[in-house]
């Protein structure tokens, strides 16, 4: 009766505990909650009054699908100052988020049976959307040890005639772990002399803390062709629920899935769009942007430090992007309250049911021996959060 795939389909975890949280929130319990990838911060003034600025100038209808001159004429701009990508308007579709572009990526090139190699621990969508297209996904396994990375080895191992597509998320969610540039070239080449199309999802590429950000279609003209690099507003400009995303690659690509787009969302919110403009256009005008990088990365050093120095837990060293994760196998089949901890999931519950605290398992990003937390979070909040992790580690028998 209903698509078989569709069925299959798993909830993002991390969206299902979240709202957990805050129906527990609306109940009256004080639940700190350090779960979704959503900068606390408010949109800055400029980019709402640039919403303000677009729909005074009409930007209220429809618009091309694959979005406004206006806005794909600074993303050029901002990919090649940024980025060093030379890329024109035709190369750029604008979607409802960088979410949407990811599907309409992986869509419009994965064939029923084709395989999509994905380092693990990954972004809990990512399979999901493999799935939706008839894709299979090959989850290859990283280590702490190798910082999350991939290597071209893993990739030589898991490497066979039916694969098709690399994803590469740069910084990482839910690591923190961030490519340097000479892992990139290898990865890059390896990906050209195996004609492996690169989905570069690169939606946290402003949140590096120790490096710049290298793109990795940016290495060469012929890793640059078997790119689709994707981004958005989302996090650098804490503009979550405006929901504009943005991809680019070559032509042929784009043209698929500027057809995928029309027969879906159409286009992204035409307002949102003049917003996305603004935002890049009058960003040099205006410190909000730098500021709020610079109080993610105070927030994670001073987290960092207070787990270091409280707790005997593991934490892989973040970065990039603004999360956690935090290695609670030493947790993993002691108890607590009569209940045995035996997977992630059973201690992110028992956080929350008995520590008013909502993390997001390891599980959902293929790894049960962690949880992550973010610190896009009022920076007491998450000192009191961990304080809590702290107190579990510590009343576990």
């Amino acid at each position: 009766m209903y698509n078989i795939k569709a069925i299959e389909v798993k909830p993002s975890i991390t969206l299902e505990l979240s709202s957990k949280a805050k129906k527990l929130k609306s109940e009256g319990k004080e639940i700190i909650d350090l779960t979704v990838g959503e900068p606390n911060f408010k949109t800055p003034d400029y980019i709402i009054k640039g919403a303000f600025e677009g729909i005074e100038k009409g930007f209220t209808k429809y618009t091309p699908t694959s979005g406004i001159l206006e806005l794909k004429a600074e993303i050029v701009k901002k990919l090649k100052s940024f980025n060093k990508l030379d890329y024109d308007i035709s190369n750029i579709l604008i979607s409802t988020g960088a979410k949407q572009c990811l599907f309409n990526a992986i869509y419009s090139i994965v064939n029923e049976d084709d395989e999509v190699i994905i380092p693990s621990p990954y972004w809990v969508s990512y399979t999901e959307m493999v799935r939706l297209a008839g894709g299979k996904s090959i989850i290859v396994e990283t280590s702490k040890k190798n910082d999350f990375k991939i290597r071209t080895k893993d990739l030589d191992e898991n490497l066979t005639n039916k694969s098709k597509v690399l994803i590469l998320n740069n910084p990482n969610n839910p690591t923190g772990s961030v490519y340097t540039k000479s892992e990139l070239v290898e990865i890059g080449n390896w990906a050209v002399r195996n004609n492996i199309i690169i989905i570069a999802d690169e939606i946290y590429e402003r949140l590096t803390y120790d490096n710049e950000h290298v793109s990795i279609a940016s290495l060469s003209e012929e890793i640059k062709n078997k790119t689709i690099t994707i981004s958005g507003f989302s996090k650098t400009y804490a503009m979550t629920g405006w929901r504009l995303g943005y991809c680019v690659a070559n032509k042929d690509i784009i043209k698929i899935m500027n057809a995928i787009q029309s027969h879906t969302t159409a286009c992204a919110n035409s307002i949102a769009q003049y917003a996305g403009y603004v935002a890049l256009r009058d960003e040099s005008k205006y410190y909000d942007t730098k500021n709020m990088i610079d109080e993610f990365n105070k927030r994670r050093k001073k987290s960092v430090d207070y787990i270091s120095k409280n707790s005997n837990l593991n934490i892989n060293f973040p970065k990039g992007a603004f999360y956690i994760f935090i290695n609670i196998s030493p947790l993993k089949g002691k108890s607590i309250s009569g209940k045995i901890l035996n997977s992630s999931i059973d201690i992110s519950e028992t956080l929350l049911e008995e520590f008013n605290l909502a993390v997001v398992p390891g599980i959902g990003f293929g790894n049960d021996d962690y949880i992550r937390i973010s610190y896009a979070a009022d920076e007491k909040l998450i000192i009191d959060g961990i304080k809590r992790i702290i107190q579990l580690e510590k009343s576990v028998q």
